[in-house]
């Protein structure tokens, strides 16, 4: 158990005319709406005798009656240090964070496993009610207990295995040509740089290769993927291999995860296919965004034409993953409208978004090598390559600690700033987008 003190509790509201209705009853803590929509505040418990460095479990249950949207008007947060009365002044709050919701009928559980930052004394957990004329809510206090400190993550080492520019230009004329590319690299980066996960670019068995890919798609597993399954095994090292699959009746543009025990870890299938030629191909599309538990983090993919919908990266994000590996062979927003040249500082600003949005890392394998790279969840790209380099390599930690401004996790706001009841034209199969509103204008 914690041997924390119970300070204070008291309500708390940004101003008079917002601060909803309060009550105590022994440990029992009533927020009520006051009926205006400017409704906003709660309760605020504080303890003292915090160690820092010391990873707090909180648990805060409310139990609620009349409230529609649960997820926007019910929080509660940790906030490390010293916490005022009114939400505009964070006096000494060294951090916070949200504690995370789990619904079940009119109750829900709120709970984080948090460590206490250096310098922190003391702990506030925060209840609030707010945007509703409506509704009422009973809190208990919480519970902070003191646990083991969690593993560190230790730093992931990646690699993305291209080759250089040039090594594109002689012709492929079969898939043991790509083979012969990829698979010395793949040994040689495993000797030199030993690194987690090695990503290799979109269909990179087939790349370059004439012919439909109907006849092109091969199994996997199957004797044209096994060389990659020997580098995971071999190496103990997670491969990434881009290629056109044969699944039976069907065929499918593939990014396969290979573990280090040379088994396939999980298959991601393309979901977008790419116009010009790959949709009307005969390849079938995936249908899911899956994401896969490994020992060096969750990490989920896209393909090339993916990375357009900016659906495909958001799935990724929401399932869970800390990485997102993006095999393409290019992306036409990246290439300039006037004159139809590639802008590699368009193409580095899309993947920084696609990591920033998501709170992700992103692994970009591009088939030409340059624009291949690794970006952090904070936007930083560890590792560029501007064609001329065969592979690159960067270390990502993550639990990196990065806080913004607010003091709050930016991974954390990321997420729970979201309010998905808003969201309906995102799933609505008829929304066609700004098409519509040309297609009106195209009729007048």
């Amino acid at each position: 158990m914690s041997d924390l003190q119970l300070e204070s509790i008291e309500p708390w509201a940004p101003h008079p005319t917002a601060a909803p209705l309060t009550e105590r009853s022994g440990d029992t803590l009533a927020i009520a709406a006051n009926g205006t929509r400017t409704c906003i505040g709660g309760w605020q418990v504080a303890y003292s005798g915090v160690e820092a460095g010391k990873m707090y479990e909180i648990v805060a249950q409310t139990q609620f009656c009349d409230v529609e949207q649960v997820r926007d008007v019910l929080r509660c947060e940790a906030y490390w240090g010293h916490l005022d009365r009114d939400s505009g002044r964070r006096g000494e709050v060294l951090s916070w964070d949200y504690l995370l919701p789990e619904w079940n009928g009119d109750t829900v559980q709120f709970s984080r496993r948090l460590t206490a930052p250096e310098d922190a004394k003391r702990l506030t957990v925060r209840y609030t009610f707010r945007w509703s004329v409506v509704g009422s809510s009973e809190w208990q206090l919480p519970k902070v207990i003191a646990t083991e400190v969690a593993e560190s993550y230790k730093p992931v080492k990646i690699c993305v295995a291209t080759g250089r520019r040039e090594d594109r230009d002689r012709r492929f004329e079969s898939i043991r040509d790509n083979v012969d590319l990829y698979l010395p690299l793949c040994r040689e980066i495993c000797e030199k740089e030993k690194p987690d996960l090695i990503v290799l670019p979109e269909i990179a068995l087939q790349y370059g290769v004439k012919g439909s890919p109907l006849e092109l798609a091969v199994p996997v597993p199957g004797p044209e993927a096994e060389p990659f399954a020997d580098v995971a095994r071999d190496y103990g090292v997670y491969v990434l291999l881009g290629v056109i699959e044969r699944d039976g009746d069907a065929v499918h543009n593939t990014a396969v995860l290979f573990a280090p025990d040379g088994g396939v870890n999980g298959k991601y299938r393309k979901v977008h296919l790419a116009v010009g030629g790959e949709m009307d191909s005969g390849i079938l599309p995936g249908d899911d965004f899956p994401v896969f538990d490994t020992e060096i983090g969750r990490i989920g993919c896209n393909i090339c034409m993916d990375s357009s919908a900016a659906e495909s990266s958001r799935m990724i994000g929401l399932n869970g993953a800390d990485f997102l590996l993006l095999p393409i062979m290019g992306d036409h927003r990246a290439w300039h409208p006037e004159d139809h040249t590639w802008d590699p500082e368009r193409f580095r600003g899309i993947m920084q978004t696609r990591a920033l949005d998501n709170q992700l890392c992103m692994v970009v394998a591009v088939n030409r090598a340059e624009g291949s790279c690794i970006i952090d969840r904070t936007g930083h790209v560890l590792a560029w390559n501007d064609g001329s380099e065969r592979f690159v390599t960067a270390e990502v930690n993550l639990v990196d600690g990065f806080r913004p401004k607010s003091r709050g996790c930016f991974r954390g706001i990321n997420w729970m700033q979201r309010r998905p009841h808003t969201y309906r034209a995102f799933v609505d199969e008829e929304n066609a987008g700004g098409l519509k509103a040309w297609q009106a204008t195209e009729k007048s």
